[in-house]
């Protein structure tokens, strides 16, 4: 597979011009980009519009959006306040697009990335409907041929991946999920005519996206079953509308905003603290926890309150001993409140929305936990769970996440020098360097791939484009034939996020971030978590040193 036989051609419809697949040295195209999310649209801007070269986005979807096209769940939002949600390449769509709450919603940030397209004249290079099955790596010529869902292949010197840290859904293999006759949907494939109003609704996950449901099927559905399997931490998001006065101050302060932002840990648009929580008395630690749980969002809670939440475990007592007071304070049934309590550390993704905890005050809502009354199967009727109820449902929603990270990777057909397979090259767990390369697969570069930054991601995402792009530059300048990551490069840079990690107590928590949502997976760092500011440092050092860790054959010394 792959290349097609001596002889032949497969004919791909480039918009307005047609190319065939070549014997010959020459690609058909300079890049192919795989993802037309906020990645794969700055990605294309960057190396059409500022690199000149020749480029094709292919995405499965409809449209453009990536996560935010398919994931069209009720009550779906980003909780990343709306200021700082969005690109600042552009500074006139910055002065110009509007926004009217706090946080954006699904169809606001598809808006937004639609009009991103039509306003740089992108989509003319961007090819819908077509998944790409197949990567593979031609050592003899140097370049990639592409293969996509329907057969046909394209050549390309470099190939960027745009896929996305939370793409590839995650289906729990519960006995008799075929046999159920009602509607089952996962929220990472939600069909757009989908309704739960008036239904019986049941949600499997209170992970970020489980709750964002959960919160907006209560107020509407019949009544909602919830099926927890981990209690979650959960702080008030905050979200409301804001005002015209707001967005122009913004607007107004935003290369300072920028500057805060790309500087500091999380990229969330606030300070973060660097108090330590038990330098300060416990009467002040619960005035800065209310004040900020007043404020709202969950990334503000954890680290703009106390710089040790998530590396001190006294300090992360105090915060998740006041989260579980507002549960108590909040839930008016002490069993449901009982079942709501984490026990865990406060280490994972931290989470927020408007009113969790004061959902399970509805009449029409029940709290299952499956951890004490776990699932038996799923019936044609809805869920039987071990006590011998049979909850009857017409929708059963499976907020049960993603195969984060490498999941969208290892399902691909993706091989690099001497036909090594990414499956094969990962055997141990997704590594790369700086989170964009990985060696034995030459001119191929990831956008947050494993052991990128753990923080906001459209700021994440700005920092290594244009870092990919700058590289590809050098490599066009320098006349490189192939730029790769070496292994020693990545050894060391899955190591330095290993000891990161290591040192905050996110690990001792069961998570997505380290695998631990997908059964058989092994557990493996996926992120760089000693900030957006140091990471982006980084990647300035390693330009600075004529990419060091990078083999750019071919290309002069630095300077």
């Amino acid at each position: 597979m792959g290349h097609t036989g001596a002889g032949s051609h497969t004919p791909v419809d480039l918009g307005t011009r047609e190319f065939t697949v070549s014997d010959t040295q020459k690609a058909d195209l300079d890049a192919v980009v795989i993802g037309a999310g906020f990645a794969g649209i700055y990605m294309l801007h960057k190396l059409r519009d500022e690199l000149g070269l020749t480029v094709r986005v292919f995405d499965k979807a409809g449209g453009v959006g990536g996560t935010w096209y398919w994931n069209r769940y009720p009550g779906a939002m980003s909780d990343t306040e709306s200021f700082v949600y969005r690109y600042s390449f552009d500074q006139t769509m910055l002065q110009e697009w509007d926004w009217e709450t706090r946080y954006l919603d699904q169809p606001e940030i598809l808006a937004y990335l639609q009009a991103v397209v039509e306003r740089h004249d992108l989509a003319k290079d961007i090819q819908l409907e077509t998944g790409i099955d197949a990567t593979v790596f031609d050592d003899a010529r140097g370049i990639w041929t592409v293969t996509t869902d329907d057969g046909a292949t394209i050549t390309a010197r470099y190939v960027v991946t745009a896929l996305g840290l939370l793409s590839r859904t995650n289906f729990p293999d519960i006995p008799g999920r075929d046999s159920f006759e009602g509607t089952l949907v996962h929220t990472g494939a939600w069909p757009a005519d989908l309704t739960t109003d008036g239904k019986r609704v049941g949600v499997i996950g209170t992970g970020s996206t489980g709750c964002q449901v959960i919160c907006a099927v209560s107020k509407t559905a019949q009544h909602l079953t919830v099926f927890q399997r981990s209690a979650q931490y959960s702080v008030p998001s905050g979200n409301g509308p804001v005002s015209a006065e707001y967005v122009d101050g913004c607007r107004a302060d935003y290369d300072r905003i920028w500057g805060q932002v790309k500087d500091s840990a999380v990229g969330f648009g606030f300070t973060e603290s660097d108090v330590p929580a038990m330098s300060v008395s416990a009467d002040e630690r619960r005035r800065v926890f209310q004040e900020n749980w007043d404020i709202g969002n969950g990334f503000r809670f954890m680290f703009g309150t106390f710089s040790d939440i998530a590396t001190d475990e006294d300090a992360n007592r105090a915060a998740s001993d006041f989260i579980r007071s507002k549960i108590e304070e909040v839930v008016d049934d002490p069993e449901t409140a009982r079942k709501l309590m984490p026990s865990d550390l406060y280490a994972k993704r931290p989470l927020c929305n408007t009113d969790y905890y004061e959902t399970y005050n509805r009449d029409n809502v029940t709290l299952v936990s499956i951890k004490e009354n776990p699932i038996t199967e799923i019936t044609p009727n809805g869920v039987l769970t071990s006590d011998g109820v049979e909850h009857e449902l017409d929708i059963l929603v499976l907020a049960t996440g993603f195969d984060a990270v490498d999941g969208q990777y290892t399902r691909m057909d993706l091989r690099g020098r001497g036909g090594e397979t990414i499956q094969q090259h990962w055997k141990d767990g997704p590594t790369s360097y700086l989170g964009v390369a990985t060696s034995g697969f030459p001119n191929l570069f990831m956008i947050l791939g494993p052991n990128g930054p753990f923080s906001n991601i459209p700021p994440a995402i700005e920092i290594q484009v244009e870092m990919v792009a700058d590289l590809i530059r050098t490599a066009e300048e320098g006349g490189s034939a192939a730029v790769e990551a070496t292994g020693d490069a990545e050894d060391d840079w899955t190591a330095t996020c290993r000891e990161i990690a290591d040192m905050t107590l996110f690990p001792k928590a069961d998570s997505w971030i380290f695998g631990a949502n997908v059964p058989g997976k092994k557990n493996a760092v996926m992120f760089y978590m000693a900030g957006l500011g140091n990471y982006r440092q980084k990647l300035v050092d390693v330009a600075a040193a004529g990419y060091d860790g990078f083999d750019l054959r071919g290309a002069p010394a630095p300077a």
